[in-house]
């Protein structure tokens, strides 16, 4: 059954708390399908007035502020031997390579990377476990974690209401062919930021010109 199938089974107030607790873990560090849940109900709640997408955004920021407050928590208790613990039950979200890479742009962004890492999957993921790895003043962190957590998933959820209703008023007055070109302008804007995020975040990451011998 498809996600959002799925959620139209399940009452507003499960899909409130659904989509913060989704988001939270995975902002907590455990890869999960946040951007996809958020998405979805976005979508649902321009197509039934009983989901409140103010509520919703609302939710999907405090769980994203909350679930990197406490991964930070972790990773700034559990240090490097966390990151080696995650390799082994998630390899593919947390090798070696993804970690340097990760690593590498908190080095050069600071408290960017926080804030940036809240567009990029991986990052995502990472932010708030990799900050308190390398003991990242809290304050920077969570000006960051704050400002992210609020931009990406209230503008993710405003952006995917607001193509939604479109899209509706759209299908009313000519054909499906309006939800297509609705849907697309959101997704084509969501992955613009998305590219700009990751273009500056590989421009940051390139290694520095090695000096000349002593």
């Amino acid at each position: 059954m498809h996600v959002q199938e799925w959620l139209e089974t399940v009452p507003p107030l499960a899909i409130y708390l659904l989509v913060g607790l989704v988001i939270g873990l995975e902002s907590l560090g455990i890869p999960l399908p946040g951007e996809i849940i958020l998405v979805s109900s976005a979508l649902l709640a321009s197509q039934h007035g009983d989901i409140d997408p103010f509520v919703l955004g609302a939710c999907a920021s405090a769980g994203a502020i909350i679930g990197d407050s406490i991964g930070y928590a972790i990773g700034r208790k559990g240090g490097r031997p966390l990151l080696a613990w995650l390799g082994g039950r998630f390899p593919k979200h947390f090798s070696e390579g993804h970690i340097a890479t990760a690593e590498r742009s908190f080095q050069k962004w600071g408290m960017w990377a926080v804030f940036f890492g809240r567009f990029v999957a991986l990052l995502r993921i990472f932010a708030g476990p990799l900050a308190g790895v390398l003991r990242m003043p809290y304050w920077k962190f969570l000006t960051a974690n704050v400002l992210g957590g609020i931009v990406w998933a209230g503008g993710t959820t405003a952006v995917i209401y607001y193509v939604g209703v479109v899209a509706e008023s759209w299908l009313k007055r000519f054909s499906w062919l309006g939800l297509v070109a609705a849907v697309l302008i959101g997704l084509t804007s969501m992955l613009i930021i998305k590219r700009k995020a990751s273009k500056a975040q590989t421009a940051h990451q390139e290694p520095e010109p090695a000096v000349a011998g002593d």
